[in-house]
């Protein structure tokens, strides 16, 4: 038996040892997580620090300044479902069959057999979880559950495809108004509808109900890797903003709206340096398209690029990209080099050593540009196709060649105010050669000053009307891939 004293001492030695005891921190795991924070219908110049303003985003200002701004990003293509597509699959979306922007009651869905990053890095053992708009189908089996996500809370797609008028009332059920054949706007968790949004009320909580479930994703699988897909709903129109934010920019409700998602994406950052998660996690921010200028005062800006969302002129496609991931982007640098949204999906891969989708993509890794590594260009050319599958522009070097089609226009007619648009329609255009270094408006053709980068940017084409098509041309193209037929 121990002497009182002696046992008394080994006491007072296991209690030093437990009060000098630290536990450990919990280490992140070994392969980085990623998240995707994407916007919709944002301009290319409406972050403060892309020109935005009066109103401030100090968050994304932050984020650039503690990573890479990309100043010549595109959209996969100027419309929301192609766009999504594009960028979950690292495809052009004419390849695999999605174009415009799908109605509920679209004959057409992404197609189960196209492999997205919440696939590829599910294989990998990741965490996938989605928030916000969806817009690739609307029912099972082509949500997002279907598509390599975990989680899923959101809209199936946009937030005015609802039977709602400008104003926010809703139509009377004798009305003859295309918008009024539309069903209650659904907000979905998982397969099934959690509540239905009915008015502007409603819609004022969506970013509140994104952000909160994102951060309570990141927190329920920080000892994991993880992927967050974050598409919030807004600035589509029509924009609403909860009540802490309203009146709060002096810059209108556009302006309050901006103050809100940019909070959003604070509180996302926030959430990841509380965990010990933000030096292990690559954050992307970009947009799915340009502004829709016809709505004026609710709508954005694109820092003076020509038109905006809906066509292959810069302001519909040219969108504003922020990547961060502390020590390994270096701090405060810009991006002059084309990359796009197809680009993210084979990027990915080769940060979290993921495999490429088995089928051809057109995406290609940017990780060289993200390592600020000395002439690196990895992405030459950029083609703009819209509608079903018009090829409209090509982009080699600083030049962009577009071709004679039909085009939407907001140049002829004032903007709309308060959430009612102005007319948008198409029109002709004759195209021409453009050098955007000096000419980022597109105003001045100069293809018979450099008749031989003409040449060279049709060689580029002819190539992708021969793999992709061409409705311009009337060819078909020989990779393209069915959309999912939706089933009745």
């Amino acid at each position: 038996m121990l002497k009182p004293i002696f046992r008394c001492f080994l006491l007072a030695l296991a209690a030093a040892a437990a009060a000098s005891f630290v536990p450990a921190e919990p280490q992140p795991p070994a392969k980085p997580n990623v998240i995707i924070i994407f916007m919709d219908d944002m301009g290319y110049g409406d972050p403060a620090c892309y020109g935005g303003g009066p109103y401030a985003t100090p968050n994304l200002d932050r984020m650039a300044a503690r990573g890479m701004r990309f100043t010549h990003f595109y959209a996969a293509q100027a419309v929301c479902s192609a766009s999504r597509a594009g960028l979950l699959t690292g495809c052009y979306p004419n390849r695999i069959g999605i174009h415009n922007a799908l109605n509920p009651d679209a004959k057409i869905a992404l197609n189960g057999e196209e492999e997205t990053i919440a696939e590829i890095l599910k294989d990998q053992g990741y965490k996938t979880g989605m928030v916000g708009k969806w817009h690739l189908g609307s029912k099972v089996p082509y949500l997002p559950l279907q598509h390599g996500f975990s989680e899923y809370l959101g809209l199936p797609y946009s937030n005015d495809m609802w039977p709602v008028h400008y104003d926010g009332k809703p139509y009377p059920e004798t009305s003859k108004v295309w918008r009024a054949r539309y069903p209650p706007l659904p907000l979905i968790e998982g397969n099934e509808t959690r509540r239905i949004i009915r008015n502007l009320d409603d819609q004022a909580e969506l970013t509140g109900i994104y952000t909160d479930r994102a951060c309570e994703f990141i927190r329920k699988n920080k000892k994991s890797p993880f992927f967050l897909y974050m598409a919030h709903s807004m600035p589509h129109v029509p924009i609403a903003v909860s009540e802490k934010f309203r009146g709060k920019s002096g810059a209108g409700m556009f302006g309050d709206l901006m103050m809100e998602l940019d909070a959003s994406v604070g509180r996302i950052l926030q959430t990841l340096e509380e965990n010990g998660l933000d030096k292990h996690t690559l954050v992307i921010f970009t947009s799915d398209n340009g502004p829709w200028l016809n709505y004026g005062n609710h709508a954005g800006n694109t820092a003076g690029l020509r038109e905006g969302k809906g066509s292959s002129w810069e302001g519909g496609q040219r969108v504003p990209c922020i990547m961060q991931w502390p020590g390994k982007i270096p701090a405060g640098t810009v991006c002059n080099k084309v990359a796009a949204a197809i680009d993210i999906l084979p990027t990915v891969a080769a940060v979290c050593g993921a495999d490429l989708p088995k089928k051809k993509i057109d995406g290609l890794s940017i990780l060289p540009l993200l390592k600020n590594e000395p002439g690196a260009n990895p992405r030459e050319h950029f083609v703009y196709y819209y509608n079903v599958n018009n090829l409209e522009a090509v982009r080699k070097g600083n030049y962009k060649l577009v071709f004679p089609h039909r085009a939407r226009t907001y140049r002829l007619n004032p903007p709309g105010y308060d959430g009612f648009p102005a007319p948008a329609p198409d029109v002709p255009t004759e195209g021409g050669l453009y050098d955007l270094s000096i000419d980022p408006g597109e105003t001045t053709d100069v293809s018979k000053v450099f008749p031989q980068v003409v040449k060279d940017l049709e060689a580029i084409a002819d190539n992708y009307r021969q793999s992709l098509g061409d409705d311009l041309r009337k060819m078909p193209g020989s990779e393209r891939r069915p959309a999912a037929k939706v089933q009745p």
